[in-house]
């Protein structure tokens, strides 16, 4: 439990991430900041959350997409000189 302290999505479902997402760019700007064939192909919640569940490096490129422009507080930016941003 405690490696999930400082973890910004803990407590939050996927469901909820892809929603915020969408509110926020809709299906049409996802799909052109992450290539996944759900996000522009008969996009939906539903078929979007089965295939993010069965695919673990497009969940994480949608992680990492909310966490930098829907919660920035939470991302830590790399630095090339080791600072944080």
């Amino acid at each position: 439990m405690s490696e999930q302290k400082n973890n910004p999505l803990h407590g939050l479902r996927l469901e909820d991430i892809l929603i915020a997402l969408v509110d926020r760019h809709g299906f049409k700007t996802l799909s052109q900041l992450i290539e996944i064939r759900c996000f522009f192909n008969d996009p939906s919640i539903k078929s979007s959350l089965k295939f993010l569940r069965k695919t673990p490096w497009a969940r994480t490129k949608v992680e990492e997409l909310y966490l930098e422009t829907c919660q920035p507080e939470a991302f830590e930016w790399p630095s090339i000189n080791g600072d944080k941003k």
